[in-house]
């Protein structure tokens, strides 16, 4: 599939300032991505990036970010057929012991998932939200590939320069 429109990071401000690295979940690893690989976690609406981004406790300073994306080649994990062709179901994805997994083992079953996408070309992963108080229609959109051309397209929405 292919996405096109606004996206949405609620990240910490220590990364504020470098909104499209994946530096934060290239050092600690994520869901959908190992440890040294960069990621780009972002949401469809404002609310879910909230969510994602606070989820233990009371809401933490977050600085608020929207992108526009022209990415191809997104895999939809809503298709069960889909994820059942790659060898993987909807609670593997939904799976709270992902991060055990990873200390264990030294990579998820869900990083391991991100593996043959990235390998079989994918740009990101269509993902419902796992955060506290998710709906199944608060979705994600994490890249693995990302720029300012086509066809992962990219474009932070800074027309101020108030990041800079």
């Amino acid at each position: 599939m292919r996405y096109e429109g606004k996206l949405y990071r609620a990240l910490n401000p220590i990364y504020a300032r470098e909104p499209l690295s994946g530096r934060g979940a290239e050092l600690y690893g994520g869901r959908f991505n190992p440890k040294g690989m960069p990621a780009l976690y972002t949401s469809l609406s404002v609310l879910t990036a909230l969510r994602e981004a606070n989820q233990v406790g009371s809401l933490q300073p977050t600085t608020l970010v929207s992108y526009e994306a022209q990415i191809e080649r997104i895999f939809d994990s809503r298709d069960e057929a889909a994820l059942k062709a790659e060898g993987i179901d909807a609670e593997a994805m939904a799976a709270a012991s992902w991060r055990d997994e990873m200390k264990a083992s030294g990579e998820a079953r869900t990083q391991t998932f991100f593996r043959k996408l990235v390998s079989d070309g994918y740009h990101g992963l269509l993902v419902r939200s796992f955060a506290p108080a998710a709906r199944s229609d608060d979705l994600n959109l994490v890249l693995w590939r990302w720029s300012d051309t086509a066809p992962c397209r990219l474009t932070l929405i800074d027309d101020e320069g108030r990041l800079s």
